[in-house]
């Protein structure tokens, strides 16, 4: 008898739990199917849009994981086992973690938003939160740059995605404004042909925009010439510099005097 009354109580239960334990296997291979297929199509999208392969991977293991999670909750769910503890506990895990780690989420979600919108690329100058430099890699955490002066320099991404950033290599072409101080006894007509001179005959500052030189402000001591020219990112300093230097040489020949404070000494009568 006793033995009837088990069997009796294990074909109950058999019969009670087949069809939820049927259903929780067949929501987890269908869920699994389908999010295959979802994950798959998001990648997709993702190298279309040329996302950075290191965001590319953060995220599809993120949204896997986030599933696998979903899946489980739902399966646990459908063979009648109690998830709202388990909800909640995640919740105060997440709770707990976003707390901790409020400073490195921050800069975690401007790490990803800096690999979405793409404000600049690995190998640009940039300048930013008082410092400027190439970008040599961009992480989820940090950006580092390489300065001028050859020194590494890392940026937390929160401040970085939240500021102001100048790319100078965004562009393929650059204007450079080089102000040039005379007297106000020199020829400003002669100074201004020899200023369009100078970047003319040079073949690397572009021809087109056309330069330009104007007086820009009659100053206390001189009268300021501004010369704009527009030059590749390539050559831009290779310009710069030439331009500062043969402007002193040819000022110097055509007697165009550049204006300089004087020290005037005076000797008192013993």
């Amino acid at each position: 008898m006793e033995t009837d009354k088990w069997i009796e109580e294990g074909y109950k239960m058999a019969m009670e739990y087949a069809p939820k334990l049927v259903m929780a296997i067949l929501i987890w291979i269908i869920g699994n199917i389908i999010f295959s297929r979802i994950l798959k199509i998001v990648k997709k999208i993702m190298e279309k849009r040329d996302y950075d392969i290191s965001l590319r991977k953060f995220l599809a293991n993120m949204l896997y994981w986030t599933f696998k999670i979903i899946l489980i909750l739902v399966v646990l769910g459908t063979l009648g086992i109690e998830t709202t503890s388990f909800a909640a506990v995640l919740a105060s895990v997440g709770l707990a973690v976003g707390l901790a780690l409020q400073g490195s989420l921050s800069n975690f979600a401007g790490g990803v938003l800096i690999l979405i919108f793409k404000p600049f690329k690995i190998g640009d100058w940039i300048e930013a939160q008082g410092l400027s430099g190439t970008v040599k890699e961009i992480g989820i955490i940090n950006t580092t740059l390489n300065t001028f002066g050859n020194q590494l320099a890392i940026i937390p991404n929160g401040k970085l995605s939240n500021d102001n950033i100048v790319n100078y290599s965004a562009e393929e072409t650059r204007r450079e404004n080089i102000t040039a101080g005379i007297s106000y006894d020199s020829d400003i007509k002669k100074a201004k042909e020899i200023l369009l001179d100078i970047v003319t005959s040079n073949e690397k500052v572009l021809k087109t925009p056309e330069p330009q030189v104007m007086v820009a402000e009659l100053a206390d001591s001189s009268v300021n010439l501004s010369l704009r020219y527009w030059a590749t990112n390539a050559n831009f300093w290779d310009c710069r510099w030439y331009v500062i230097e043969e402007m002193k040489h040819r000022f110097d020949a055509e007697g165009i005097e550049i204006p300089y404070p004087h020290q005037v000494e005076i000797q008192k009568q013993g």
